[in-house]
């Protein structure tokens, strides 16, 4: 199967909020506006994402308004501490500081309107014998 895109709909009633955070912060654009649903891409189009209404006219069967727990959404980058550097600059609030994770990344985070949790990490060098207790014996 090959997909066209794949992208998280966030089901708020901050929808809106959600895509001026996600314009303003992060550089998405919309591409598609309405009274009940947003569609946002990353401004190189590696990233799509969309918010919608609880009273969506189509909703699938399931989707309850977005608690903002129990999903993360990763934004994965190439320098994460310009990135940083350029998110506190336009005033983003950062709830979890840069820092260099045991484990092999280099994060920092903070959550969105409708409560999404967003973590900006970059791909570092895992401290060493970090991940040899979690390897399978083959």
């Amino acid at each position: 199967m090959r997909f066209v895109d794949r992208y998280p709909i966030i089901v708020t009633p901050s929808l809106h909020e959600c895509a001026a955070f996600w314009e303003r912060h992060l550089g998405f654009e919309t591409v598609f506006s309405s009274s009940w649903f947003v569609l946002l891409f990353g401004e190189d189009g590696s990233a799509s994402l969309a918010f919608m209404s609880p009273d969506h006219p189509s909703a699938p069967p399931g989707p309850e308004i977005f608690s903002g727990k129990g999903m993360c959404f990763e934004l994965q980058v190439e320098d994460a501490k310009a990135a940083h550097a350029a998110l506190a600059a336009r005033g983003l609030p950062i709830s979890l500081p840069l820092t260099d994770e045991p484990f092999g990344q280099r994060r920092f985070g903070f959550h969105d309107p409708s409560g999404l949790w967003v973590d900006v990490v970059e791909q570092i060098e895992p401290a060493a014998g970090f991940w040899d207790r979690y390897m399978m014996a083959g």
